[in-house]
């Protein structure tokens, strides 16, 4: 492996800017999977609503790969601008309270994860980062009308007892960078904390405000961080009115989130944890998933009957979400009575509660 140092610029401020020692890390990538676009959100909040001043810059022509994902650029009439360049940056921010926190955030390396991992290793080691919280997201066959789920996994036990689903399964999954990360860092004696958001399947695709809140009331209490989410709760309740108007005026669409309602509510109050597991523990598979989608939906209708109409509800609720572009004015806010809470055991640790 070519040495990870390399790979990443940093700035005068990290040698002389005592400040910047012992602070936690927020960690979210873009590029794998993304449901409701939750990092993506929770980034531009971050970037959009607090101070920030940027630590390190890594190499992305080394990481990436152009021709897999393309970069933007805008062409005017006659002649071309803004290139997107993609980023990989470690920052550090500000929350509503003046308290210091770090965010390493952009695009999902396409290559030289172990590189780019033993390059994090450095700067957590360098900074003395105390705890790395990372968070992504994942579509569920669950109803935008109950509370999201979240899946929490790592080695801070305080911060994963009481919270998620409860359930312990095995599976063989697809990796992303930040499931990497998470692994070598342990094996390095780093704590880690890892977040998925369950995200409505039939939202996936859109952006969906609530789950972005969702992941930012976990990272703020993981962290002990107000972190800012007045606009996206005010985003979220505009979209939410939005799908609320499309379900009240199709009869098909109320009968999927009913069927969903009722699957959700079921296995809430049964003795299995989550709508992935089946009942022998095992984690089911994606043509599983499908399958109970439809055998719980089908009823009476045939199977290309139901697809239909799937299809349509799904994209109905998608364009509802995908129309709506509010402009409410960003401010920090504490995550509310719906979200964990954080809390300082006996030995000055902030604490999920």
């Amino acid at each position: 492996m070519l040495e990870p140092q390399s790979l990443y610029n940093v700035s005068n401020s990290i040698s002389d800017d005592p400040s910047l020692r012992g602070l936690p890390l927020i960690a979210g990538f873009t590029g794998f999977v993304d449901a409701g676009q939750v990092v993506a959100q929770v980034r531009d909040e971050l970037l959009g609503s607090l101070d920030n001043e940027v630590l390190a810059v890594f190499d992305t022509d080394q990481l990436i790969d152009y021709r897999s994902r393309r970069p933007r650029v805008t062409f005017e009439q006659d002649h071309l601008r803004d290139y997107q360049p993609p980023s990989l940056e470690l920052l550090v921010l500000r929350d509503g309270l003046g308290e210091k926190f770090l965010l390493l955030s952009g695009m999902e390396p396409d290559l030289q994860w172990e590189r780019f991992c033993a390059a994090v290793a450095q700067l957590v080691s360098l900074l003395e980062v105390p705890l790395v919280s990372w968070v992504h997201s994942l579509p569920m066959p669950v109803p935008h009308t109950r509370p999201l789920g979240v899946t929490v996994h790592g080695n801070r036990g305080d911060l994963i007892e009481g919270m998620g689903s409860g359930w312990r399964p095995t599976a063989e999954l697809q990796a992303s960078i930040g499931h990497l990360l998470e692994l070598r860092l342990t094996e390095s004696g780093n704590d880690v904390v890892g977040y998925v958001v369950h995200v409505p399947h039939y939202l996936a695709e859109a952006e969906y405000p609530p789950a972005a809140v969702t992941a930012l009331e976990y990272l703020g209490a993981s962290i002990g961080r107000v972190l800012p989410t007045d606009r996206l709760r005010e985003a979220g309740r505009d979209v939410e009115r939005q799908i609320a108007r499309q379900v009240d005026n199709s009869a098909e669409v109320q009968g999927v989130v009913s069927s969903l309602e009722k699957r959700y509510d079921e296995h809430s109050d049964g003795s299995r944890r989550s709508l992935l597991v089946k009942q022998n523990m095992e984690l089911a598979s994606a043509d599983e998933l499908g399958a109970a989608v439809e055998a719980y939906l089908s009823g009476p209708r045939a199977a290309d009957e139901l697809a239909e109409t799937l299809d349509s509800a799904a994209d109905t609720l998608d364009s509802a979400a995908d129309d709506e572009d509010p402009q409410a004015e960003s401010t920090a806010a504490e995550p509310d009575g719906d979200g964990p809470a954080a809390q300082t055991n006996d030995g000055g640790e902030t604490t999920g509660d």
